[in-house]
């Protein structure tokens, strides 16, 4: 069973994309995020179909910090209810898996 996954995390402004990803990184929450920037983003909410162009952030990190990691969206995050979906890691290079290890600090 992997202790890896990759979580993805939507923003509406660069400002956003850049506050997220810096902090989950300083805060030892993440190992790496990358920003793919304009994406468009179709989805269903408060009634209605929204269309708008957000940044997606792919999140490098452990399993076991999942918890912190989605407290500490939900405190900085703009959105109501943000989009963070975590997937496994099922195999990766063992020395970037190392790093992921190195770097995010494990649960207590």
């Amino acid at each position: 069973m992997s202790e890896h996954c990759v979580i993805f995390i939507t923003a509406g402004s660069k400002k956003e994309a850049d506050k997220i990803s810096r902090g989950l990184v300083e805060d030892k929450l993440a190992f790496c995020v990358s920003a793919i920037p304009k994406i468009q983003s179709t989805y269903y909410w408060e009634d209605k179909i929204h269309v708008d162009e957000e940044f997606l952030l792919i999140v490098k990190t452990r399993k076991d910090r999942y918890d912190a990691l989605e407290t500490w969206v939900k405190i900085n995050h703009s959105y109501e209810v943000p989009e963070i979906i975590a997937l496994p890691i099922e195999q990766g290079l063992p020395a970037y898996l190392s790093g992921i290890d190195d770097w995010v600090t494990k649960k207590e």
